[in-house]
């Protein structure tokens, strides 16, 4: 039976850099931003304390930049930096739905974006803003996937919501299989054993130590946000050993 109350009081929702650009090839699409703020917003209504961490993929991708023979380091810097522009982007886009919120970067840029610090990313919580957390680690070699499962257990999250391009977690890529079968739930050892990609080995490992479960579900339905936080059982839920 579907909860009418929010299921979670604090989560972490892991943005994908791709999402933001819509139908384009790269950057951002304006009007698919106001899309994902107007979710969040009916999610963050429901009273349940929102923090967000956003890839940089729509605009550079640390490890592909690598790939191309680009300075690993380098490359993971400039994606860092590729977050920060997204962070700031979907900030502009709440406060035109009407949603406080906050960007914090684990690289100091002050003009722009308050400085990570863990007990004022609390309070702002506590006092019903969204905080948008930027610059990856502030480390390179780690992925916008361990970020997120590292904030969300700095900020003792309940549960890690990751929005996708897909409605969850399949056996092989459904966009190229059509025998591709999706899972209802999976514990942390299934993920890591099958190698499904759900979030890089190290995120994954995280969020088994600490116990956070993740939901994955697709970004592209309106409310499915406030949907996983009602209890609806969409995409796939991966948690337990």
């Amino acid at each position: 039976m579907t909860q009418s109350f929010p299921q979670y009081q604090r989560v972490l929702l892991k943005l994908s850099g791709e999402a933001f650009k819509g139908d384009r090839e790269y950057g951002i699409d304006p009007a698919f931003l106001v899309k994902i703020a107007n979710d969040i917003k009916l999610a963050h209504s429901l009273g349940t304390q929102v923090a967000i961490v956003i890839g940089g993929g729509n605009i550079f991708r640390g490890i592909s930049g690598a790939a191309q023979g680009m300075d690993r380091v380098t490359a993971d810097y400039t994606g860092m930096l590729a977050t920060i522009m997204n962070a700031l982007a979907l900030q502009d886009a709440l406060t035109k739905v009407g949603v406080d919120s906050r960007v914090q970067s684990a690289i100091e840029m002050k003009e722009v974006a308050e400085p990570f610090i863990l007990r004022r990313a609390i309070r702002h919580l506590e006092k019903g803003r969204v905080v948008i957390f930027a610059g990856g680690t502030g480390n390179p070699y780690f992925t916008t996937d361990t970020t997120a499962a590292l904030r969300a257990a700095e900020i003792r999250a309940n549960v890690i919501l990751k929005a996708t391009q897909v409605d969850g977690v399949y056996s092989a890529d459904p966009k190229k299989d059509p025998a591709a079968v999706r899972f209802e739930s999976l514990t942390f050892l299934d993920a890591l054993n099958l190698q499904l990609k759900v979030m890089d080995i190290t995120a994954l490992s995280l969020s088994m130590d600490n116990q956070i479960p993740i939901v994955v579900f697709s970004l592209h339905e309106s409310g499915n946000i406030s949907r996983v936080l009602k209890g609806d059982p969409i995409g796939t839920t991966i948690g337990g050993n």
